[in-house]
């Protein structure tokens, strides 16, 4: 209750504070304006784009990175050779340095000498076309996510007791008729869970983006989220004031999708 009091409640007064004032020349001193902040922030166009830019990104990461590892996961639940093995492959995306992680992205995605070009004998221009740069950032986080995805589903399928399937073989159920009418809605829980917190964290995405488009990047302004116009404001600009006020948007976005998510689970997650 500490650490989340002194790392997470109080920051958010702090940050709520902040956003009526402006800083002064220099990132110095700080001028209470009111909420000439939000009355910006409402008619700022940068801010629209970065949010629109945002949903696009959660529109491809959440349900492509939930359903891959539902996938996997109901595949690597089985018995098999190796079961272990390619757990641990799967998984390591998410123990990989981000540095490292983004170089390599990035020379897959090259235009010119790009492993995927290459291969395919295109010249898509993934990263530097503004038109499909954001989804290939999403690619990017799809592929990084769902690792772990995979062991939160993982420990949802061990959680179901067998006698429902063996019950529903003998009763002539097929497998597929097995997964849609004993797996998802046993696992619904788990699913919802991971839903939540990836639909946060996908609203949130920074790193992938501060990493793999540099500032002279054309695709940068189709691809900057809520969180990277942040930085920019609050670290760059040294606009601190309005830097809290683009974050406290993105969490009152955030509560009330979350709110709208909480309510919607009584119609399809199961928890008896």
């Amino acid at each position: 209750m500490i650490g989340l009091i002194v790392l997470n409640i109080i920051p958010i007064f702090q940050t709520v504070y902040q956003s009526f004032f402006k800083t002064g020349d220099f990132g110095k001193g700080n001028i209470f304006i009111g909420a000439e902040n939000y009355v910006k922030v409402f008619g700022d166009s940068e801010v629209w784009q970065a949010l629109l830019n945002t949903v696009k990104y959660a529109i491809v990461e959440v349900p492509f990175s939930i359903i891959i590892a539902l996938v996997l996961a109901v595949l690597l639940n089985r018995k098999m050779k190796g079961r272990s093995a390619y757990r641990t492959i799967i998984f390591l995306p998410m123990v990989a340095a981000p540095a490292a992680v983004a170089m390599v992205w990035r020379w897959l995605f090259n235009s010119e000498f790009g492993l995927i070009n290459n291969v395919f004998h295109t010249n898509v221009k993934w990263i530097s076309d503004p038109k499909i740069a954001v989804f290939a950032i999403a690619i990017i986080g799809v592929w990084s996510i769902i690792g772990y995805n995979m062991v939160l589903f993982l420990s949802g399928l061990q959680e179901i007791p067998h006698d429902y399937y063996e019950a529903a073989e003998i009763d002539g159920a097929t497998g597929i008729k097995s997964f849609f009418h004993i797996t998802i809605p046993l696992l619904s829980p788990t699913i919802f869970f991971v839903l939540v917190t990836r639909v946060i964290g996908s609203l949130q995405v920074f790193d992938l983006i501060y990493m793999v488009m540099d500032r002279t990047n054309p695709a940068l302004d189709k691809t900057q989220s809520l969180v990277y116009l942040f930085y920019q404001y609050t670290f760059v600009n040294k606009n601190m004031g309005y830097g809290a006020t683009i974050v406290v948007l993105l969490l009152v976005i955030t509560m009330i999708i979350t709110v709208f998510q909480m309510i919607g689970q009584k119609k399809w997650v199961f928890y008896n």
